[in-house]
């Protein structure tokens, strides 16, 4: 016997306002799809309407509402929670038992949708009106990326910033209980239900942000061991293939899915083949449309990967309608972080499902852009030697002398430079090295201290 739950089902609600066409309102509604599916629910349906703004008391006009209360079985009406007084007439017949009894609807046995699920932020009033008017619990946008958030953390540093974020989130949407916001006896006392609620969360985002401190500077201090050496870092849109790239740049087995969000935690790898000095590569949290800015927030610690990188590689899946939108959105996550500064390259990625007038047009759109598929070996290793070549122009060349005491240092000179030749004299070991200004400048530091 199948014992499986079923799978929840979902109906996804859009607004499109006068300054949204219909490209982007399309592409905005069939990703809000594809965050819902990487939730687990199965997408039923959808509703969609021209409005001047998502400012109305249930997002929809009456219309819309009606057509989506049908397909949820709700009412269609956003009733009030009051309780409607009865008469002294009307009391005796139900405490007499005869009441006369409603009529009874006819079962449907068609399951309905369990949840409703809004291309927009929600505040709090219109969430709830719409649940009434649906009977279908509700989420926005953001609520459907902070809880994938939350599903998908796995390291501390990423449980504590989503538990962050969700908190934030959910605060201001808590709300009294059916039976009533009694107050509170003994400790507390006179703080109804909800306001214990809300105090709880406070005290549990300050010990939160605690503790992400901690783990954060643990964070600092391996990114400042990492400071003179070369750094790539991975950027771009969520599911545009960055984990792919980053899987044939440095053969690691990181987690490939065709889901958004699939991993939020910062990988770094070694460039591979390795070169000398070595190349460190960083696949860091993907981007989204209306990002919640709680998350951004969060992920500032993650996202310093990007801020410290000596290169940016912007990843865009050009295959995808909306990609310019998509850059667009990354730009300004980054620029938000003051990361825009750092030098950059754009990836065109997935251009093997592009035909060829469209990767005609995206080397008009874009001359100065790498396109290539990351399923290429020969796109792979045409962009790990455009990354080569980025770090040569700033090399130099140099002479360093290794005294004959201190030859334990030799590791320390093949990691951090490129050692052309090896000669000896009598005050030591000489050696013709090539790398970065920065850590020739620490070597010398490190044999002088030595």
């Amino acid at each position: 016997m199948d014992t499986k739950a079923p799978t929840p089902r979902a109906v996804l609600v859009g607004i499109q306002t006068p300054e949204v066409d219909d490209i982007a309102h399309a592409g905005s509604l069939e990703e809000l799809g594809r965050l819902v599916k990487t939730l687990g629910y199965d997408v039923v349906g959808s509703v969609s309407q021209r409005r001047d703004g998502t400012g109305a008391a249930a997002v929809l006009g009456s219309g819309k509402l009606a057509e989506l209360a049908a397909m949820t079985g709700g009412t269609g009406e956003i009733a009030s929670m009051a309780v409607r007084p009865k008469s002294k007439a009307r009391q005796r017949f139900e405490d007499a038992g005869d009441a006369p009894s409603a009529p009874q609807p006819v079962e449907d046995t068609a399951p309905r949708p369990d949840f409703v699920i809004v291309d927009h932020e929600l505040s709090p009033s219109q969430i709830r009106n719409l649940e009434r008017a649906t009977g279908a619990q509700v989420l926005d946008r953001t609520g459907v990326i902070v809880e994938i958030f939350h599903r998908h953390a796995n390291t501390r540093e990423a449980k504590l910033q989503v538990e962050m974020a969700r908190l934030k989130y959910v605060a201001p949407r808590l709300r009294e209980s059916s039976g009533g916001g009694g107050r509170q006896q003994g400790p507390g006392a006179g703080e109804s239900t909800l306001d214990l609620d809300r105090r709880k969360i406070r005290d549990r985002l300050a010990e939160l942000k605690e503790q992400l401190e901690a783990v954060q500077r643990d964070s600092d201090n391996r990114r400042s061991a990492r400071r003179d050496q070369l750094r790539v870092a991975l950027v771009g849109y969520t599911n545009a293939g960055k984990s792919s790239l980053m899987r044939a740049l440095t053969g690691s087995e990181v987690l490939v899915q065709d889901k958004l969000f699939a991993t939020l935690d910062t990988t770094v790898r070694v460039l591979q083949p390795e070169t000398r000095p070595r190349v460190l590569v960083s696949d860091t949290v993907g981007f989204i449309k209306q990002l919640p800015h709680d998350l951004v927030a969060s992920f500032r610690s993650t996202l310093a990967e990007a801020l410290e990188a000596s290169l940016l590689l912007y990843v865009v899946d050009a295959s995808d309608p909306t990609c310019e939108a998509q850059l667009e959105v990354s730009r300004s996550v980054l620029r938000e972080i003051g990361a825009d500064a750092v030098p950059s390259r754009l990836i065109l990625n997935k251009v093997d499902r592009m035909d060829a007038a469209g990767r005609a047009a995206l080397s008009e759109r874009y001359p100065d852009a790498i396109r290539l598929s990351a399923h290429s070996a020969e796109d792979v290793s045409g962009l790990r030697q455009s990354i080569i070549d980025f770090f040569e122009a700033s090399m130099v060349e140099d002479v360093l002398v290794l005294p004959y005491a201190r030859q334990a240092l030799i590791g320390e000179v093949y990691e951090s430079a490129r050692v052309l030749s090896e000669d000896y004299d009598e005050t030591g070991r000489v050696l013709r090295v090539r790398g970065l200004p920065g850590a020739i400048q620490r070597l010398r530091r490190s044999l002088a201290g030595a």
